[in-house]
């Protein structure tokens, strides 16, 4: 089985190897693949679940998940009580199990065969995903359903915002939650965009080499996928030829907001 490990521990936290230790007991043969998001960041996580989720793949594949801010209420946590856990099937057999906070279920809601709650303890440690969610894990893939709750109303759930940024690569591409088919706009359009509080001139584009050495485009980038009704999403970047357009916009935090307006 591979299993996925995206959670907002910190680049390189033996977090993320107490876990992993944890799932392999579970799963002594599972190959787990770690993602490291931002301290949070509910938004990367929900994106990089479906993107991982909703691809091809092995139809032998989990998403354990978790980033869990506790915003959900405001007054003082007893027993480290934190958001609850729940179970996603989609329609290419891959199953997810982590923490709904925010927007982590927002991007597959409309994909998913199925969302419903784990009955398993909120609270009971600090750190839930190595402590109290494992054996949670192993009774679903186990085939056992005893833990299995309620469906998810999905009005619920949020839509995913849609003018945000969702990551910046290791090239310095800025991936964003506008989608490609939202865009109105004839092909090599001039653009002014807006990434925080920096401005710079971009060219739209339906394919990003199709601009000169130099030149920032906004076009339909590398992430999407197609959803349970068969329509398929792309989700527009940000991409400097020949450079770095998360420093042309002074290294972006995920979530930030973004604009754009014709010339």
């Amino acid at each position: 089985m591979l299993i996925h490990l995206i959670a907002d521990y910190g680049i390189n936290d033996p977090a993320f190897a107490e876990v992993s230790q944890r799932l392999w007991k579970i799963c002594p043969s599972a190959q787990i693949q770690c993602l490291s998001v931002p301290a949070f960041s509910t938004l990367a996580t929900g994106f990089w679940i479906a993107q991982l989720g909703l691809n091809s793949g092995p139809t032998d594949r989990l998403i354990y998940h978790n980033c869990a801010p506790r915003q959900d209420k405001k007054e003082a946590r007893i027993d480290n009580e934190g958001e609850g856990l729940t179970y996603v099937q989609l329609p290419n057999g891959v199953k997810i199990i982590g923490v709904w906070a925010g927007y982590s279920l927002s991007f597959l809601k409309d994909s998913a065969l199925s969302i419903r709650d784990i009955n398993v303890s909120r609270g009971g440690s600090q750190f839930r995903s190595r402590d109290v969610f494992p054996s949670a894990v192993a009774s679903i893939l186990d085939g056992q359903t005893t833990l299995l709750g309620d469906e998810i109303d999905r009005d619920r759930i949020p839509d995913p915002p849609k003018d945000r940024v969702v990551w910046s690569d290791g090239y310095g591409n800025i991936k964003t939650s506008i989608a490609a088919n939202s865009i109105k706009l004839p092909p090599k359009s001039h653009v002014t965009v807006r990434v925080g509080d920096v401005v710079s001139d971009a060219l739209y584009t339906d394919g990003t080499f199709e601009v000169p050495e130099g030149t920032l485009a906004f076009a339909p980038g590398s992430s999407g996928w197609t959803r349970k009704d068969g329509t398929k999403v792309r989700w527009m970047e940000l991409f400097l030829r020949g450079g770095n357009a998360s420093k042309r916009f002074n290294q972006p935090r995920v979530n930030q907001m973004i604009s754009y307006q014709q010339r």
